[in-house]
């Protein structure tokens, strides 16, 4: 899982590159990383010598850890995140509430984001054990000072709650489906020529 970790964050860079050169905006990128990737490496120096690799600024990557992935040895993995955030890698903890996280390891991890896992989405906007989920979760990450972004949004109902309640951000197929990095380049406008490349 290492190894192909890298492969991941390599391709990830190429493209951002290549994005780049092409003349297209450049996006940032989220890139999950497994518990194995923090616990056997040394996650900060590995990130920012791929990003160095293809010329990519650190501040176009997001990593996302899972909440349980996070609370694996956590003292140790929040010098190693606080070290790439320090760097301008964002961090986000994706499936927010399907685990076991502890309040006051949250408070002090390093994060910037989180994400309400599509299980507690899907249920909105009818579903009450849901919403109250959903509304506590995005109250408490905006009062440490967090963005939110909601998982699996797949209806109007459920994005129309979801601003409502407040969140910043929304992912999922009523945006549009995964598609492949070709397709997704003519999704983007063309940068003017004289726009700062990388």
């Amino acid at each position: 899982i290492v190894e192909l970790g890298d492969v991941v964050l390599r391709k990830v860079c190429a493209q951002l590159a290549e994005w780049s050169r092409e003349g297209l905006p450049v996006v940032p990128v989220a890139v999950n990383v497994s518990a194995q990737q923090l616990q056997r490496t040394n996650i900060r120096d590995r990130v920012l010598a791929i990003c160095a690799e293809h010329g990519v600024a650190p501040s176009l990557l997001q990593i996302e850890l899972t909440e349980s992935t996070v609370m694996r040895e956590i003292d140790r993995q929040i010098g190693a995140l606080e070290g790439l955030r320090a760097a301008g890698v964002r961090i986000s903890i994706d499936d927010f509430g399907t685990g076991y996280s502890s309040l006051a390891y949250l408070k002090r991890f390093p994060a910037s984001t989180v994400k309400i896992d599509r299980s507690f989405v899907s249920g909105l906007p009818g579903d009450r054990d849901d919403l109250a989920i959903t509304q506590a979760v995005i109250a408490m990450a905006h009062t440490l000072g967090l963005s939110v972004v909601a998982e699996g949004v797949e209806t109007r109902p459920q994005l129309g709650m979801l601003r409502e309640l407040g969140c910043d951000e929304a992912q999922g197929y009523l945006f549009g489906r995964p598609v492949p990095a070709e397709q997704f380049a003519q999704l983007l406008p063309r940068r003017p020529q004289d726009a700062k490349v990388l």
